[in-house]
């Protein structure tokens, strides 16, 4: 994905436990999509995040109650409330209302990366700590920016 993409992949998602940060790819590359799509092809964008999501949340929620994570329920109510909305919204896209699918990605792309840093970061370090006995060592490219 292009790095001037409106919801590109960055180094700075990345929390240091390889399958969630696989996840948050997929996660980044499905927002894009309905960011950038035309109207046209919001609703099939829009369904692919819909499975997606499914499946990102009920993994997460099987690694938290597995591990038992103490924050699980916060953690599963905030995931709950995001696939109530894109249930909703995906409901009123199939209707033809596109520009909401549109709204809704906005949104997605401007609650994922403080969820990703506070809650993600927060289990992600449970797990390996659980597996590994430690923490996560997250690596991130230099970019322009940060040089200076």
């Amino acid at each position: 994905m292009p790095e001037d993409a409106p919801f590109a992949w960055t180094d700075r998602f990345l929390i240091g436990y390889g399958p969630m940060d696989t996840v948050h790819r997929e996660f980044v590359t499905l927002v894009n999509a309905m960011l950038t799509c035309p109207p046209s092809d919001m609703l099939q964008n829009l369904r692919a995040f819909a499975e997606h999501a499914e499946r990102h949340f009920a993994e997460e929620l099987r690694m938290m109650e597995k591990s038992g994570f103490p924050q699980t329920q916060c953690h599963a109510d905030e995931h709950a409330a995001v696939a109530k909305s894109v249930g909703e919204v995906l409901q009123l896209v199939e209707q033809g209302r596109t520009a909401i699918g549109l709204d809704l990605a906005k949104e997605l792309a401007r609650w994922f990366p403080a969820h990703a840093d506070y809650m993600d970061a927060s289990l992600a370090h449970w797990l390996v700590k659980k597996e590994y006995g430690g923490a996560p060592i997250v690596l991130r490219r230099r970019t322009e920016a940060r040089q200076g």
